[in-house]
């Protein structure tokens, strides 16, 4: 007698179904994307963050000019030319003018501070989006309503002396520096 053995049929399959590489494929894509999305934030906090160093550093610059042109920025406001400083990149374009006031060529106070002015207009220019930066008396530069500063100057006499740089930031955070000199 012959007896018959039988064998079952058992396949072990090793590997992964195409369902599981698809999953996993997917997950790694959402991973990638999400890094991506956090490196351009980084990005552009990064450049706001350079843009609000330099125009501080500008406005701290500009201070310092009128700190040593003393003569000129000492004058009543109507005639002080470091307050009828108003320009708007966007608005005016790029400033025109100007004659140098370093080297051979020796300038008074009056055309010491339109150098001033002129260099700090090309700086606005230069280096921000859509710059603007006014000098003005302003005693109370915060909006309330708005709980940020407020780009219009009060003009109140003997109001402290504010030099406000800003550019085109974002809609959460306009780009916005203020520097409140004495």
């Amino acid at each position: 007698m012959q007896s018959r053995i039988s064998h079952r049929s058992s396949h072990v399959y090793r590997g992964f179904t195409m369902i599981e590489v698809l999953v996993a494929l997917f997950v790694l894509a959402l991973g990638v994307v999400g890094a991506s999305a956090a490196q351009l934030a980084a990005q552009r906090t990064r450049e706001q963050a350079a843009l609000s160093s330099e125009a501080a550093l500008l406005a701290a610059s500009l201070a310092a000019r009128m700190q040593a042109n003393a003569n000129v920025a000492g004058l009543p406001d109507g005639a002080n030319p470091y307050l009828s400083l108003d320009y708007d990149a966007l608005a005016e374009g790029p400033p025109t003018g100007g004659s140098p006031c370093f080297g051979a060529g020796a300038c008074d106070p009056s055309a010491l501070a339109a150098f001033d002015l002129h260099e700090t207009r090309l700086a606005v220019h230069e280096g921000f989006p859509a710059g603007r930066i006014a000098v003005c008396r302003d005693g109370a530069p915060w909006h309330d309503s708005y709980k940020r500063y407020r780009w219009e100057c009060g003009g109140e006499a003997g109001a402290p002396l504010a030099i406000k740089v800003g550019w085109h930031g974002t809609a959460e955070a306009p780009g916005y520096v203020l520097l409140v000199a004495r």
